[in-house]
Order: C-alpha cells, then structure tokens, then sequence
C-alpha cells in the first residue's frame, strides 16, 4: 500500500474517533420531570377524622353530594350567554371538551345541554329531580354517550382539582392493615344519626358552601360490621372508635372504578341483578364463617362503586325488567338492595341514554308505568345548524390529520348540508324551500323572513332533528372517498356525494324506497347548490382586479351622487358635464336583483350609507358594502370573462394569452379559497362546461 493512502486512511479513523457521540435519548429523565411529587402526595393524602374535619369546617363544599359536585364542575369551566331567534341560549363551554382538548367537543345542541344542566342544577338545590333516572334519548349518532362521558372524563379531572377534592375513609385494623370503605363513603356518615343534625348545623354555619349539607342514611353493611365491633370493643366510646379512621382523599376514576360505573346490557338470559349490587365471596365464607358477614361479600357492582359521583347505563331501557326494579329505588329512594343484607344510602347521579325505538317500547308497555314515572326525558336530537354539522366533520377531516390527501374547499360543507337536509321537515309555508329553511336556521337572513318566523319554523318541527341521516354516515363515507383510490390526490364534493348516494341502497336504517327516493332527490338539490357556490366563486377570482373593481365602483358611486342630487357628472376626459350615465348604474343593479322601481330606494340607500361611514370617519371602499361588492363583482366578470374565454377551457386547444390569464384566476383560487392545484384546475373545468351548457342553451333559443 502507498504510503500516502496509509497516512490518510489513519487521519481519517482519527476524525472518526474525535466526533463526539451523540448523548442517548433519557427516557428516566423525562418521565422525572414531568411527574410533580408534591401533586401525587396531596392526591393520595391520609389523616385522622379530626384532620378531615380541619379541612371540611373552612370548606364545606367539600361534603357536597354527587348532583351538586356535577353541577359545579360543569359551571367551573365557565359559560357564555347569546339571543338565537330572540330566545336566550346558555352555551356551556365544559362541553367543548377542555379535559380532552376538544377530542370529545360537542357543537350544535345547547339548547338539549341547558336543559340537561338545569336538571342538575335542580337536583343540586334538592328540587326533585335528584329522585329522578336522567334519561337521554334521541336518535343513533346524536352524541347521547359523547355527553355522558364528558361528564364522566370531567368529573374524573374536577376530583383531582382542589375545588373538587372529595374524601373518604377505611379502618385501621389491629393486623396493621387499613379496611377501606367499598363505597367511599363520605367520613361524616361516621357521626351518630342522633346527633348528626347538629354537626350539620354547625358544618353549615360557613358561609363559603352554597348549598346546605345534607347526609341522609347509615354507613354501608361492611363499615356498619366494624363500627359496630369496635363500639362493642369500648364500651360505646365514640371517640375511641374514631381513632380507628383513617380519612382519605379520593380520585373518582372509572378504570379504577371508584365513583364512576358503567353499565352495558349482555344477552338477556345471562343478565344477573349482582352485577349492579354486588355478590358474595365465595372464598371468604370460609374464613368469616357466614354468607351474611358483609365481609364475605363483595360490595363491587356498578351502583356500589359509583357511589360519590355517577353511573351510566348504555341502551338503558335494553335492560331486563329485574335490573329496572333495582334502578326505582336507586333513583327514587337513594337505597339498593344487595343480596342478603339491608337497604343501602347510595349518593350517586344516575344517567342512561337510549334510541327512539327502545322508548316507543317503554311508552306502549303498562308494567313499565313505575319506571316511566321515575324518568327525566331529555331529548338530544341530530345537529340542524349547517355550521355546527361541518365542526364535527373538520374535528376529523382537517389538514394535520389527513395526510398526502387534499379535500377539496366545500366537500365537508356538501356533504353536512345533505344531512342537514335528511332532518329536516318540510317547511308548511309553500312559498319556501327546504334548503332556505336550512340557511335560515343557519343564521342567513332570507326577504321576508323575520327572526319571528325562523322561531315559528322551529316551533312547527318539533320532532325536528330526531330522524335523518346520522353524522356516522357521512363520517364513513368521507373515509371511503379518501381510501378508495390511492392515486387520487385530492377530494373533491362529488366524489363525496357519489359516495353517499351509492350507500343508500345498502344502509341499515333506510326502511322503504320513499326515504331512499327522497335522501336521492336531497342529493341533487345539494349537487345544485354547489354547481351555484363554485359558479360565484370563479366569477369572483376572475373579477378580483382590485384596480378594476375600485374604478368600477367609484363610477357607480359619481353617477349615484349625481342622479340622487339631481346633478350632472363632469366627464373626465371630455371636461363636459353629462346626465348620470342610467345605462351603467342600471346594469350593475341588475346584477343583484334591484327591480326598477326600487332603483331609487337602493340608490339612497347606498349614499346614506356613505354618509354614515363618513361621520364616523370611515372610509368607503367597494368591500363596505355586501350587496353592492357582490353587484360589482358580476358587472366586472360579465365584462372580462368573454375577453379570458374560460369556455375555451373544455376544447383542447388554449391559446398562450388565455393560458396565462387562467392560470391567474387558478392562482387567485388557490390563495384565497383553499384549492390545491388539482382541484383549482377542476373546477375551473365544471364552471367552464356549465357556461358552455349556457352558451348552447342561448343559442338554441
């Protein structure tokens, strides 16, 4: 080997030796940093019932039962008040999900949600409804078990806050171990029931609670069996008895079931009433001697470990009649009855949801009288706002999720207005359509329609928004338009609504061809409407010459000034005075409807307007007005689209004049309407093709 490539093959190993090595990920160091120490211990801090007392006097909101602890969670996240249709509408912003950052966020049913938070709020004051089965019913998809697991996820975070600690206690047993309550009772059950009225009274001297304490009932069976023991043990000595508590603080936490259960129907012969109040350890009898020794028995079903906070139960009216006797007295008395041993004092919310067919069941059966009595119906029907129907879409289908695929602009707009459409009843007044009743709900106002009216159209439907078509529909369809075709970039409205068409002949819940005739003629009136919105859309990024449109709009406004003082308009490159050019004006005007004889209604209209920007020392630009911006517009792309042949767009030859032009309408496209290059170019050949249609049509004529 030369000598030359040995001295550079060892100055070479030498640079490879001196880089410095690249420090490995610590994975024990990040896990350190993020975990708060102090957190985890005041989380899971113990002391004696004395201590508890120290901390329940200054604050006794801290014995709050499990509506009124509900109800402030909810109210902590802060609410904002708004008028819809001259109606006052609370929106709850608990229910944009701020626990999971929007993941579970619910968007259009305010108004289903302040009834349901007026029912908590009624209970937490002991009103009545606390005796009540909160019941959601509404149709497959409306966000029924969305609420009831935001209220649970929420109740989990509130537990952990310092405004939503809550405690419980066990027994110090001589082995040295602690018996801890199975129903995390609250501590003050501990006072005798004799004088507890008096405790309470002192308790609620505060004047920090809002709500006065209330603590109903005995402890449950098993911590009864060691009260009881360690009374007999000294003599009756109350105090002695309580050294043997220690109090400590809880976390409600469904996967640890403490203080949330849920509850979910199995085959129906397999259904056993010990799932919801417990059963006997069978391993145990041995040891304790006896199946009624409430230590033998497991105080584990979903009604004893959601005591404190709140139990779900899914598709509730599913459930077998025996399981329906044991929710009377949970509900009605506060009680359950596990095998072998007394009535029970459960403190805990006890919300179900279920489908319309299910509920038709429960009206038209008679024995079923009792729980119908014992029931709070809140209807949670389907979204019937446009705008809220897109957010639950775009919470899915939005850029950073939907990687190397690019949904075109109005394509979750589409397909939300179909089902919109599908829920909606046809409105009585013959003189409006359904898709104007769907933008009138959508907050645009519509000639000759007032808010009263739009609260009269809601009034007349009241059963509106509980059949349709469900948001998982549209969700599954929107899926196969991405997935179907590898190759495709880019998303686009039809392919989304070809998508759904297609659907309808294989979807479960369509019952007869009328439906599937109907959702089918709902199809093509949004196919329309969409054919209207990407028309307007080109027409404007063909007239977007701002220097143009500023020209155009000063013209108007000189000859306007003119005709409504009766003056005449210098030309200015003549220098002669002339009459207000009719022509111009007229030919704008028409653009947006204005009939003759409203003319000069308009045209004042337009100056008082100038007028009262001008007092507030504003300027007026074509922008400052919608009706006339939009007029301009049109007057500006019926003039220059002849000059950029966009109908040449479907022969194929373009000239390089016309090329250029288009690919700066594309552009404008692109920049301000949110198309990609694929989608830009595509409709830019629908609109093209439609003007052609209108062109053959003319001639034709």
């Amino acid at each position: 080997m030369p000598k030359g490539e040995a001295g550079g093959s060892e100055k070479s190993a030498k640079k490879k030796s001196d880089k410095p090595k690249e420090k490995a990920f610590d994975i024990f160091s990040l896990v350190t940093k993020s975990l708060d120490q102090d957190w985890f211990k005041e989380l899971h801090w113990r002391g004696t019932f004395k201590d508890y007392l120290d901390i329940l006097m200054p604050d006794p909101g801290i014995a709050r039962n499990a509506f009124q602890r509900l109800y402030d969670m909810v109210l902590s996240y802060g609410h904002r008040e708004y008028t819809e249709h001259k109606e006052k509408v609370v929106h709850y912003n608990f229910f944009d999900d701020p626990v999971g950052n929007g993941q579970d966020a619910i968007f259009g049913l305010d108004r289903a949600l302040m009834r349901l938070v007026h029912h908590f709020k009624s209970a937490a004051n002991y009103y009545g409804t606390e005796k009540r089965i909160l019941l959601l019913h509404g149709p497959v998809g409306s966000s029924k078990s969305t609420i009831v697991r935001l209220l649970k996820k929420g109740l989990e975070s509130y537990s952990m806050r310092k405004e939503g600690a809550l405690y419980t206690f066990g027994w110090k047993l001589d082995s040295g171990d602690v018996a801890v309550c199975p129903m995390n009772e609250e501590p003050l059950r501990l006072v005798p029931e004799d004088i507890r009225p008096k405790v309470l009274e002192e308790v609620n001297r505060s004047k920090k609670g809002q709500y006065k304490l209330r603590i109903d009932g005995p402890v449950c069976p098993h911590c009864r069996w060691y009260y009881n023991d360690f009374m007999r043990r000294y003599d009756g000595d109350w105090t002695k008895v309580i050294e043997h508590i220690e109090v400590r603080r809880m976390v409600l936490s469904e996967k640890d079931r403490v203080g949330i259960g849920t509850f979910q129907p199995k085959d129906e012969k397999n259904q056993d009433s010990t799932e919801l109040t417990g059963d006997i350890n069978y391993r145990k009898i041995a040891e304790y001697g006896s199946d009624s020794d409430p230590r033998a028995f497991n105080f584990d079903g979903e009604l004893n470990i959601a005591n404190r906070g709140l139990v779900e139960f899914i598709e509730v009216l599913k459930l077998d009649v025996a399981f329906l006797y044991d929710l009377l007295g949970a509900s009605q008395e506060h009680t359950i009855k596990p095998k072998k041993f007394p009535q029970t004092d459960i403190d805990e919310v006890i919300i179900g949801h279920t489908n319309e067919p299910e509920y038709k069941k429960l009206q038209n059966n008679e024995l079923m009288e009792a729980f119908r009595d014992r029931t709070l119906k809140i209807d949670v029907p389907y979204v019937t706002t446009l705008d809220d129907e897109i957010k639950i879409y775009e919470k899915d289908y939005h850029p950073a999720k939907i990687i190397g695929k690019h949904i075109a602009p109005h394509t979750i707009e589409m397909a939300a207005m179909w089902a919109i459409l599908t829920r909606l009843e046809q409105p009585k007044k013959a003189q409006l359509t359904l898709l104007q009743k769907l933008k009138l709900y959508n907050g645009k106002m519509l000639t000759g329609f007032t808010e009263d009216n739009i609260r009269e159209l809601r009034e007349d439907a009241m059963h509106e928004g509980m059949d349709g078509i469900s948001p998982r529909y549209i969700q599954d369809k929107i899926s196969n338009a991405l997935v179907r075709e590898e190759d495709v970039h880019c998303i686009n409205p039809f392919m989304v609504l070809n998508e759904l068409e297609d659907g309808l002949y294989h979807h479960s819940l369509i019952t007869s061809d009328e439906q599937r005739k109907r959702y089918t003629e709902l199809i093509a009136v949004v196919k329309q409407e969409y054919e209207d919105i990407v028309k307007n859309e080109v027409q404007r990024a063909i007239s977007a010459d701002k220097d143009a449109l500023n020209r155009l709009c000063a013209n108007y406004i000189d000859n306007v000034r003119a005709y409504t003082q009766k003056e005449k308009v210098r030309n200015k490159y003549t220098g002669q005075d002339e009459e207000p050019d009719e022509r111009l004006m007229r030919s704008i005007e028409e653009k947006i409807d204005i009939p003759e004889s409203r003319k000069d209604d308009f045209r004042r209209e337009i100056m008082n307007y100038i007028g009262a920007l001008a007092l507030k020392e504003k300027h007026f630009d074509f922008r400052s007005n919608e009706r006339l911006r939009k007029a301009l517009e049109l007057k500006l792309f019926e003039d220059q689209k002849d000059t950029i042949r966009l109908s040449s767009l479907v022969s194929t030859v373009v000239d390089k004049d016309t090329q250029e032009k288009i690919n700066i309408v594309k552009g404008r496209l692109m920049n301000e309407y949110g198309y990609c290059d694929t989608c830009a170019t595509d409709v830019l050949n629908f609109v093209a093709s439609i003007f052609a249609r209108g062109d053959v049509k003319k001639s034709s004529s």
